[in-house]
């Protein structure tokens, strides 16, 4: 956390790639923290780095303005905004809600082969918490659970939950960049995978519901440990 921003310059873009490049680039490295919350950042830099025109520029800040991810202030400039804490409970409280629904629905949908993605996944959480990867860790945390949906035929609804958990997202690598507990999460995965196997429904469903939750009782934690991250 609290690298440089960094883009790589590429003339053969054209302004609308230029644009979704930027837009991209800065969303990835402020979810993950590599632009820390309350930083500062600034069309004319992003815009001389890239030796673009500032329109692409401030296109993409607008655009994550109404994410929420940057706060644009006339005369003071423009910021990564702070974890809000309501924003992560609000999409927590949605995501839980549905994905019961969906782990519910995984043990009548899953066939074989989603089932030895979901081990395949597991190994591989295994393997990060082994060395210490927690980038990794949660790349393949939001997979595990990318995978449910997909196999249950619900790719736009785990696209519409990515676009209102921005916030959600950021307070969930902090967890893991702070080397909290990383086999709570890959044991509940387990017990997750286990239960849609054994095809337990309702089992899987209180699992599901205790993971969703883990937020809830650290975030507190975690608001002590990095007070400037949030609102």
């Amino acid at each position: 956390m609290g690298g440089e921003l960094v883009f790589i310059a590429n003339d053969n873009r054209n302004n609308g790639s230029t644009r979704n490049y930027i837009y991209h680039t800065l969303k990835e490295q402020i979810i993950t923290l590599t632009l820390e919350p309350g930083t500062k950042i600034s069309e004319k830099e992003v815009a001389e780095q890239l030796k673009v025109s500032r329109t692409p520029v401030r296109e993409s800040f607008l655009q994550l303005s109404q994410e929420e991810l940057l706060e644009i202030y006339p005369q003071r400039g423009t910021f990564v905004s702070r974890i809000d804490l309501e924003h992560v409970e609000e999409s927590r409280f949605v995501r839980e809600n549905i994905e019961k629904v969906i782990v519910k629905l995984a043990c009548e949908k899953l066939t074989d082969d989603d089932l030895f993605q979901l081990q395949t996944n597991i190994a591989m959480q295994e393997t990060c918490e082994k060395k210490d990867n927690h980038e990794k860790l949660f790349e393949l945390d939001d997979d595990f659970h990318k995978i449910l949906f997909s196999a249950c035929g619900k790719n736009r609804t785990w696209n519409m939950l990515q676009l209102m958990s921005s916030h959600f997202k950021r307070l969930r690598l902090l967890r893991l960049s702070s080397y909290l507990d990383w086999s709570i999460i890959i044991s509940q995965h387990k017990q997750i995978f286990e239960l849609i196997n054994k095809n337990e429904p309702d089992k899987a469903e209180e699992v599901m519901s205790e993971h969703l939750r883990l937020v809830v009782f650290e975030k507190e934690l975690l608001k002590d440990r990095y007070p400037t991250y949030f609102k």
